[in-house]
């Protein structure tokens, strides 16, 4: 079962925030270009996918997707977030013995 404290450490929405720019948003990611991938998603329409860590040292594969809507209108983006910590932790223990 998932964390639901653990799931809210990742972005800080409140209530009001529905409809603010996504910017606007406090979160825990260190990823500078999200909005810049965000936007760019929505000009190409072109999916992006990224590794991505965030201030407390936990590690996400984020996905960023066009949202159509039935109507095959673009209306906005859909992204993902896969928690990848335990693979990091080995890669950078295999990493470490390996020299």
């Amino acid at each position: 079962m998932l964390n639901k404290q653990r799931q809210q450490r990742l972005f800080k929405l409140i209530p009001w925030d529905v409809g603010r720019p996504l910017s606007d948003i406090v979160n825990d990611l260190v990823y500078p270009d999200l909005q810049h991938d965000v936007e760019e998603v929505l000009r190409t329409l072109v999916y992006c996918g990224r590794e991505i860590a965030t201030v407390d040292g936990r590690w996400f594969q984020v996905k960023i997707m066009p949202y159509r809507t039935l109507e095959n209108v673009i209306d906005g983006v859909v992204i993902t977030f896969n928690d990848i910590s335990t693979a990091k932790k080995l890669e950078a223990e295999l990493r470490l013995r390996s020299f």
